[in-house]
């Protein structure tokens, strides 16, 4: 089979390896912050931009209904979720779907970091990613 690539493949691949070098330096058990915070200087020590607890508003029938922070925006293409939980649930994939939708981005990443190992879900919006006009 011919190898395909998913779309910011390498960067998502940077921000992961970053976050897995922040859960084997910490360890679980930490409030989100101290990951959110230790993330970004991993990151900065990767080469990576990003902007953090970017505020975004939200849309609904071209209005505006509220706004949403999200912890990381990463080289201005990828939203990234930070989760400080034991396990990931399916609450918290279709949050992160809803906010790359309402924030028209096409990739995203989920990072838990609550559990023995660190959980990551690489999540799209199939709705651009398929090209079709939302």
């Amino acid at each position: 089979m011919g190898e395909t690539k998913m779309k910011y493949e390498e960067i998502t691949g940077k921000i992961i390896g970053c976050a897995m070098t922040v859960h084997s330096a910490l360890g679980n058990g930490f409030q989100e912050v101290i990951y959110q915070r230790a993330l970004a200087i991993e990151m900065k020590l990767n080469g990576l931009s990003f902007e953090r607890e970017k505020e975004m508003l939200v849309f609904y029938r071209n209005e505006q209904i509220g706004t949403r922070r999200a912890d990381f925006f990463v080289e201005k293409c990828i939203m990234t979720e930070i989760k400080a939980v034991l396990k990931l649930q399916p609450e918290h994939l279709a949050q992160a779907k809803n906010y790359l939708e309402a924030y028209q981005m096409e990739v995203g990443l989920l990072l838990n970091f609550g559990g023995k190992s660190l959980e990551f879900n690489r999540v799209h919006n199939n709705k651009l990613l398929a090209g079709s006009k939302a």
